[in-house]
């Protein structure tokens, strides 16, 4: 389950700020009222719809984490699919196998992550499908839950997406703001260069003039932002015929339903903010054996 780069790190403190939401001073006070701290059982992760999984690992980290918080008892997670899958309903995703008291506590926190994850998955495989073929690759962006980043961009590697950039840190973004605050276009282009001379720099273009400034400048990835099949379409000749190697991305108010239209123009990327901020979550259960 480690093909996609399961971000371990960040998942733990995503659990550990979950679990805090639910204990507060440590305490479940059903469980711990009507679950005797020696009964053992098994339980099921099961999918209550068709979709995309991702963030199975995620069950393992809860559990240990509750274990360790409460001293109710260890719990073991036996999978039996991998990331990435495409599951129906009713699918068996996992088995726990251990302590009840840690795996009704851990049972939100887990199923919260998963499927929220899973979710991203979900709707991430909708957007690959519809571009499969095209040679367009679908993209995702900052518009991501605050704290949930590394996992919900896993999500999207996990559906079949690509990640565009982790934050502001690692590839500059020139944006309408920055250009009018810097003076143009070339201007902050130039100043990112002089600043940081290593590191990528895409530029945002609503225009055709705008994205041959851009390549001229040194640019070597564009976002066409709002355009037009039309306009994108020439704007990608346009790019094309500099002779100079691009990467074109179409963003801004893309759908399913316009996707392959926006895929035909050429670009290399279709760039999705709903994959983090708009998909439904994929609804999975806990569900106890009734013979423990």
């Amino acid at each position: 389950m480690t093909e996609h780069g399961f971000p371990h790190d960040e998942a733990r403190l995503v659990v550990e700020r979950a679990l805090d939401e639910d204990l507060d001073d440590g305490t479940d006070v059903t469980t711990l009222a009507t679950i005797p701290a020696e009964q053992e059982s098994l339980s099921h992760l099961v999918a209550r719809a068709d979709g995309v999984v991702a963030g199975l690992p995620v069950a393992v980290l809860v559990v240990e984490a509750v274990d360790a918080r409460l001293g109710t008892g260890e719990v073991w997670v036996d999978a039996h699919v991998e990331d990435g899958s495409r599951v129906v309903r009713g699918d068996h995703l996992a088995t726990l196998r251990g302590s009840t008291r840690t795996t009704l506590v851990a049972e939100r926190t887990v199923l919260n992550v998963l499927s929220r994850t899973s979710g991203v998955a979900t709707h991430t495989r909708r957007w690959a499908d519809a571009l499969a073929g095209s040679g367009a690759m679908v993209l995702d962006t900052r518009k991501t839950t605050p704290g949930l980043r590394a996992l919900e961009k896993y999500a999207v590697r996990c559906g079949g997406g690509t990640n565009k950039r982790m934050g502001l840190y690692d590839v500059a973004m020139v944006k309408d703001n920055h250009k009018l605050a810097a003076g143009g276009l070339t201007a902050a282009y130039d100043a990112i260069r002089a600043a940081f001379p290593h590191v990528d720099i895409q530029v945002e273009v609503t225009t055709t003039a705008e994205a041959l400034e851009s390549v001229a400048a040194g640019a070597r990835f564009l976002l066409c932002d709002n355009m037009s099949t039309d306009l994108l379409r020439a704007t990608v000749a346009a790019v094309r015929a500099t002779g100079e190697h691009v990467e074109v991305e179409a963003t801004g108010g893309l759908t399913l339903e316009v996707a392959a239209a926006y895929a035909a123009t050429g670009v290399d990327y279709l760039s999705v903010g709903g994959l983090t901020h708009s998909s439904p979550i994929l609804d999975i259960a806990l569900d106890l054996a009734p013979d423990g």
